[in-house]
Order: structure tokens, then C-alpha cells, then sequence
């Protein structure tokens, strides 16, 4: 019944508005009448208030009618609607009193009617519309649905805009309660009718009084900063945070703002700026054949999509895991169809005859290795495997990328290959020195990414904590004062490819992360974020420190000396000084060792390789020996 109430309604709008007009105007012109005369019976002016006024309703609807004021959707209606009303309205008027001065040359209308009559209809035809659109906009329920009390951060621009489409909007779920700006002028004054409370101190305050659900976060001009000291005073409550990103990259995209309005995200609360280093810099893979080894993880198929955009000739996937494989092999179909040389094969690092015959039969120029273990305690209770894998996998890419001439080899290193703590982070540093070793001699530049924990990789805490998050805790953290770098799979990306463009050969290339941060601060905001607060809802547990964990990680050698690259925020440690020779007799014994699965004789070979090594258990060990 109701469906077919709005039916009926929608089928007839211009009819209905029509006739509202003429009920309006005609209610209009009757009380100028009644006020001028100071009584209800208007026996001695019938002929002429009658006749006039039918005149005058004709005057209105046919002027309304030619300047489209019936074609408009009022409940989206702006400023510019407004005014073609009033200049409707007032040459309404003007053909109105036009006609009255030839037709009605004996008896004259008064001019106090045409004054009153004119103020009362044009205010009336307003008022109507802007009524009807207010009670569009300001509807409460939607098909039911309680509507999200919302507290908005910010009263400039970006707000005002923001809360104009969602007063329009009468399919959104947010209902704004109330407004804090930390320009305390505003303060106590109103934007777009809601009132302006208090400062962004004031926020938990206002959301216990409010009763706030939801807070909106409109100061896309805010430096990361303050952004962050916001984030911070929001995650004190128990509210869903959401946020307006950058104003600029909205009229780039030439979306509206409303759609665009999303979730406070984790790495809004890293402790640094986001790095932009520009993916733009993947144009010299553009008609090159490059490949991705490990294409199918976090990092991998980061590569792989941003390489893909680049147009090479030939995008060359390698995973050992054919389902992460098919995944990124079908998106990228998807996104590109026969647009992209595709080349997908299942095979492993570790297989140096396999890794030779794919060299030989494709020739990569570019070569982007990201395969590799990366769990610090699976590899603690698995040295040989982390060495068979890791090591051994790298020399075969290398020893293949210079025997078929690959221009450029990067290497995906970490943060934890410096001052070494674990197996893994060993591992990685022999891999860097493979590398700085084959550039000695190569004609290939050899190269080596370094930087520390990505977002939302596999085997990251950030989905640890999310799953644990979701399953009501506890949300498990090792130790009170670890602390990690952070970044973004994008920022990790770009950085390697940003490496491949400007490779020499050598060297190890490292992104200024700002400040770690502390894994608990990261625990609580995620608790937060999820709209619960934390040890109140979600316990936080410490676990103890795990095999190989340090409380901190370094991004340079004491050794290394740091070089800036030019490039926003890139700097290279300098190669160090390894004995070629020595060095690759100590690598062929280690392989044997590995694949012997001589375990011990495995750390202490990787110990005397890599002198800032530094591994728990055999010093344990050795103390007690």
C-alpha cells in the first residue's frame, strides 16, 4: 500500500507540485486582500479580488511552467534553484501587474496588494520547497534503519560540503549530532544547522553526552600530525572512526564526497608520513621481459600489479604455491586480458637446474626476487630450511641472472638482516652479501631492497590481531616495549621498484621510516578502531619474547655508510667489503651442510659468516660448554 502510495506520487509530481502552487498563491493573494480590508467579507471587491485573482494564480503557473520550476528534483535542490524560484516569481509579478493596468483601468487594484501579494507569494512558493526538501534530507529512519549519530570533526569546507550530500542523501545512514573544530572562534556557533560543541578535546565528552556511534573525521588539509593526534583522542572512546581523504585526490577521481568518506585505516596511525614515491618510476620495465619470484604473496603480487601497469613485453610469474599463483594470474587477466604477455610457472627457487632452464628460455632483463621464508620462529626450529630456501635460492637467481645477462636483479631484503637475531634475519643478510658479492663482477646490477614490516602482509601481526580482534580476544602481544617499523605494501613496493630504476650495482637501498612503532600502541588503536576498548572488552596478553624476536630493529650497519639517492626519502648503504673468493667457498659448504640437514653445523656455519650474528641458543651453548 505504501509502495504504491510513493508510485502514485512520483507519477504525478509535477501535477501535484502544480497544484500545491496554485493552492499557495491563491492563499497568498486572499489574505493580502483580507489584511488590506481589515475584515473577512469582501462583498463590495468580489468581481475584482475573484477575477484578479485568478489572473494572478494564470501569472504564476504559466511563468513557473515556461522557466521549468516543475522539471527540478527540490529535494536536490542548491542555491541556483532558489533563485530561478525568486526570478520566476518576481516576473510573475511583473506580467501580473502589466496586464491588471490595461485590463482593470476603471477600478484599480490598490498598490498595497500588489506589494503584500507579491512578498506572500514568493515567500510562500519558497518556503515550500525549502520545507519539503529539509524534511527529505532530515528523515530519521531509512526503511526501518536507525540511523548513525554522528559527531564531525572539523567545521571549514571539506565539512560543510560533506554534510551538504549527506543532508541530501536520504539513503545515508548518518545523522549528524554535532560538530567540534579546534578553532575555538567556531566554537558555540552553528554550520549547515548543527551546532558546533567544543574542541577536539572535547571529543570524549561529547560522545558519552551525545550518545555518540560514529565519528567523521573532515580535515583532509591537516598535516599528518595533527591527523594522528586527532586519531589519537578518538581512539579514547569506543566510536567507529571514519575519514574524508585528501580534497584534491576526490576532484582527480571526480567522485562525490560522500562515497569516498571511508574507514580510519592502520596506517593513518603510523608514526611518519606516508611516503609518495611515485609507482610512475616502474616506466623503465616498460618492453622489458620481468620476472617476479614469490609472485603470488603480499609483496610479489604487489610487484606484479604495478609492473603489469607499466606495459612490459613479458610479465614472468614464479611461485612455488600454485593457488596464490592462480590468484593474482586471474586478477590480472581480468584487469588486463590479452593487453598482458602472461607467463605463470609453478616451480622453486630452490631448484637451481629449473631456475637455469626458465633463465635460458625466457631471458628476464628484469628480475624481482621476493621468494623466501619469512616467519622468524618457524625458521628458528628450521635453520636448513631458511638456508635452503632462502640462500640457496637467492645464489641460483644470481648465478642465472648473470649467466643469460638480466640487466637488473633486486632483492626483497628486511630490516632484520641487520645485527641478526634469528636464523631468518641471518639468512637475509647472507643474501645481501650474495648480492654485493655478484655485483663485484657482474655486468648485471645486483641490488637489495631493505625495509621493515609491511601492513597487512602474510604472517604479519596486523591480521593476527584482526582475526584475534574478531574472536573476542585476547589479542596476544609479545613484549610491552617491542617496537617495529612500518609500512605500507604499496610504500614496500614502490621502493623496489623505485631501487630497479636507479640501481648501479651493489647497493643495498633503505627508506627512512621515521620512528618505530610500539606493538601495543598498534594492539590498542586496532582494538579501538574495531569499536571496542581495550582490556575492558578485548584483553591484551603478553606472550614473552619469541626465538630469533628482538625488542628492536635496525635499518643500517654500523659499517655501511649512508648515501642520499635524490629520491624522496631512499638512501643507499654503501657495499660493504667481502672477500669474493672465501666467501663463496663458505656458501658452497653451507648449501651442503642445508641440504644434509646438518642443523647445528648449519647455525654455526651461518654464525661465522655473518659476525653480527648474534643467536641466543648457541650462545647459550657456548656459555654453558
Amino acid at each position: 500500500m505504501r509502495e504504491s502510495k510513493q508510485g502514485f506520487i512520483q507519477r504525478n509530481r509535477r501535477l501535484l507540485l502544480l497544484l500545491l502552487d496554485v493552492a499557495c498563491i491563491t492563499a497568498a493573494y486572499l489574505i493580502t486582500w483580507i489584511m488590506i480590508s481589515g475584515r473577512a467579507s469582501l462583498t463590495e471587491y468580489r468581481s475584482l479580488l475573484f477575477s484578479s485573482c485568478v489572473l494572478f494564480v494564470l501569472c504564476f503557473v504559466i511563468v513557473y511552467v515556461m522557466m521549468g520550476m516543475y522539471d527540478s528534483l527540490w529535494r536536490y535542490a542548491e542555491i541556483y534553484e532558489f533563485f530561478r524560484c525568486a526570478l520566476a516569481s518576481v516576473l510573475a509579478i511583473a506580467a501580473f501587474l502589466i496586464i491588471t493596468l490595461f485590463i482593470y483601468q476603471e477600478r484599480r487594484i490598490p498598490i498595497s496588494v500588489y506589494l503584500m501579494s507579491s512578498i506572500f507569494a514568493v515567500s510562500i512558493t519558497l518556503y515550500t520547497r525549502l520545507t519539503y526538501r529539509m524534511f527529505r534530507n532530515t528523515t530519521i529512519t531509512n526503511a526501518g534503519r536507525q540511523r548513525r549519530r554522528v559527531l564531525v570533526v572539523g567545521a571549514g569546507d571539506a565539512a560543510s560540503m560533506l554534510m551538504h550530500e549527506i543532508f541530501r542523501d536520504s539513503e545515508t545512514d548518518y545523522n549528524i549530532v554535532c560538530v567540534v573544530d579546534d578553532n575555538r572562534q567556531k566554537v558555540g556557533r552553528t554550520i549547515m544547522g548543527i551546532k558546533i560543541m567544543g574542541t577536539t578535546e572535547d571529543i570524549p565528552t561529547l560522545v558519552a553526552q551525545c550518545d555518540i556511534d560514529t565519528i567523521l573525521i573532515a580535515i583532509p588539509a591537516a598535516d599528518e600530525a595533527n591527523k594522528r593526534r586527532i586519531l589519537e583522542i578518538c581512539s579514547r572512546t569506543a566510536c567507529n572512526m571514519r575519514m574524508l581523504p585528501d580534497i584534491a585526490k576526490l576532484i582527480n577521481d571526480g567522485k562525490d564526497l560522500l562515497t569516498r568518506v571511508r574507514e580510519v585505516k592502520v596506517e593513518d596511525l603510523l608514526g611518519r608520513d606516508t611516503v609518495d614515491l611515485e609507482s610512475a618510476r616502474c616506466t623503465h620495465t616498460t618492453g622489458k621481459v620481468v620476472m617476479v619470484t614469490g609472485g603470488g604473496g603480499s609483496i610479489g603480487s604487489e610487484l606484479c600489479e604495478q609492473v603489469a601497469a607499466s606495459r612490459p613485453k613479458k610479465l614472468i610469474i614464479v611461485d612455488v604455491y600454485e593457488n596464490s599463483a592462480y590468484d593474482v594470474q586471474q586478477k590480472l587477466i581480468r584487469q588486463y586480458g590479452d593487453g598482458l604477455d602472461l607467463d605463470v610457472r609453478i616451480a622453486s627457487v630452490r631448484d637451481s637446474k629449473k631456475m637455469d632452464a626458465l633463465f635460458e628460455e625466457l631471458r628476464p632483463q628484469v628480475v624481482f626476487h621476493a621468494a623466501a621464508h619469512k616467519h622468524v620462529p618457524l625458521m628458528e626450529t628450521s635453520p636448513e630450511e631458511a638456508v635452503k630456501n632462502n640462500v640457496c635460492g637467492t645464489w641460483n637467481l644470481a648465478r642465472s641472472a648473470d649467466k643469460y645477462g638480466t640487466e637488473t636483479f633486486v632483492l626483497i631484503s628486511t630490516d632484520k638482516a641487520v645485527n641478526p637475531t634469528s636464523i631468518m634475519g641471518a639468512t637475509k643478510r647472507i643474501c645481501e652479501m650474495i648480492i654485493q658479492a655478484m655485483a663485484k663482477t657482474s655486468k648485471t646490477r645486483f641490488v637489495a631492497v631493505r625495509f621493515g614490516n609491511v601492513l597487512g602482509s602474510n604472517g604479519s601481526v596486523i591480521p593476527l590481531f584482526k582475526e584475534q580482534i574478531a574472536a573476542g580476544g585476547p589479542v596476544t602481544v609479545t613484549h610491552p616495549d617491542i617496537v617495529r617499523y612500518f609500512m605500507t605494501i604499496s610504500e614496500a613496493v614502490s621502493l623496489v621498484i623505485s631501487a630497479s630504476a636507479i640501481a648501479k650495482g651493489g647497493e643495498i637501498f633503505v627508506l627512512d621510516m621515521g620512528h618505530q612503532v610500539r606493538i601495543l600502541d598498534l594492539a590498542e588503536n586496532l582494538i579501538r578502531l574495531a569499536g571496542f576498548l581495550p582490556y575492558r572488552d578485548i584483553p591484551i596478553v603478553f606472550t614473552g619474547l619469541r626465538p630469533g624476536e628482538k625488542l628492536y630493529e635496525e635499518l643500517m650497519l654500523s659499517e655501511e655508510g649512508v648515501t642520499d639517492t635524490g629520491v624522496n626519502k631512499i638512501f643507499i648503504g654503501n657495499p660493504g667489503d667481502i672477500d669474493k673468493d672465501s666467501f663463496f667457498e663458505q656458501l658452497a659448504a653451507l648449501k651442503v651442510l642445508a641440504y644434509d640437514n646438518e642443523r647445528e653445523k648449519v647455525v654455526r656455519m651461518v654464525i661465522d659468516m655473518v659476525p653480527t650474528f648474534k643467536h641466543e641458543e648457541h650462545a647459550a651453548k657456548t656459555a654453558v660448554s
